[in-house]
């Protein structure tokens, strides 16, 4: 799956928001400067030529909707990202943010038994 450039991402987590819409819809969600309807519609069409946005057509209007589900990317993205920064390794990357001096204890305690309770499912699910 392609990676999204900055803008291109921005406007497909409005299209995830909004499920489906028309560019004026897209363009509302934007903060301010908006950029021009044009520019909106160009990444739209961009998006769809990359197989994001499929559109149904009324008349001249174009109703988008995300081809690709926001779960599906995500994942999609975060194997990249961690292929090109960790190396595939987990325990680089929990390394890397365990050692980052913006986590607090309370943060370092909530991964800890995040990871605790993923352990319990996984092994109760390798013993059914």
């Amino acid at each position: 799956m392609k990676e999204l450039t900055k803008a291109e991402e921005e406007l497909m987590q409005i299209i995830w928001k909004l499920g489906k819409g028309f560019i004026n819809d897209i363009l509302a969600e934007l903060h301010e400067p908006k950029p021009a309807y044009n520019t909106v519609s160009t990444i739209v069409r961009i998006l769809e030529k990359k197989g994001f946005v499929g559109h149904l057509a009324f008349g001249k209007s174009h109703e988008y909707y995300p081809l690709v589900s926001k779960s599906e990317y995500t994942k999609s993205y975060f194997g990249h990202f961690m292929k090109n920064y960790f190396g595939n390794s987990y325990r680089e990357m929990v390394s890397f943010f365990t050692n980052d001096n913006n986590l607090d204890i309370r943060e370092l305690e909530a991964l800890k038994q995040a990871m605790a309770e993923e352990i319990i499912r996984k092994k109760i699910k390798s013993d059914e």
